[in-house]
């Protein structure tokens, strides 16, 4: 009996430059962040969700609006976060967003994202410097980094794979149930 072949797909990822946002700030504190990008998000009607992506010296390479949500929330995944910041080779990122009630307090939405990205970012070695909010005219802003609510975990690697421990089985292992594998 013959062998069917089946067609594989090559495909290529590349990053396509859209009209920039004209800085030459570097971006050094919050306050800083919120402007190179806090103006632009403030004009928006709805929740959007950029990543500004920087050099080993802060200066901003470029700026990715990952996420265009509705009135009140933006969603956004980790891999459409990290797109761009791979392959744009930063050394390090910041999370701007806006809400454009003016109302800068967090969500719980917030809180989690900041928190995953954290864990995330430090996995990849492209720190999270920030996650800032903007809103109503841009001269304020809330920093999840100026309320020290960013705590950058270190990782700690095992040199012993016997020692590794995993939250959950993995998908090739099996499990073994009076006897029986399962």
């Amino acid at each position: 009996m013959p062998r069917k072949l089946f067609k594989l797909n090559v495909v290529s990822v590349r990053l396509v430059k859209d009209a920039p946002v004209y800085s030459d700030i570097k971006i050094m504190d919050p306050q800083s962040a919120a402007i190179v990008i806090g103006d632009l998000l403030c004009e928006m009607d709805r929740e959007v969700l950029a990543v500004v992506n920087l050099k080993s010296d802060n200066t901003p390479i470029n700026c990715h609006l990952a996420s265009i949500g509705s009135l009140n929330q933006a969603m956004a995944e980790p891999r459409e976060l990290f797109k761009a910041s791979i392959l744009s080779n930063a050394a390090s990122i910041i999370l701007v967003h806006n809400h454009p009630s003016g109302n800068l307090e967090p969500s719980k939405a917030d809180t989690r994202l900041t928190d995953r990205m954290i864990r995330l970012t430090s996995m990849l070695g492209i720190p999270l410097l920030d996650h800032i909010i903007v809103g109503g005219d841009n001269s304020r802003y809330f920093s999840f980094k100026e309320k020290q609510m960013m705590a950058n975990p270190g990782i700690l690697y095992s040199s012993n794979y016997e020692a590794l421990q995993f939250e959950s089985m993995m998908a090739a292992e099996v499990r073994e149930v009076k006897g029986k594998a399962r």
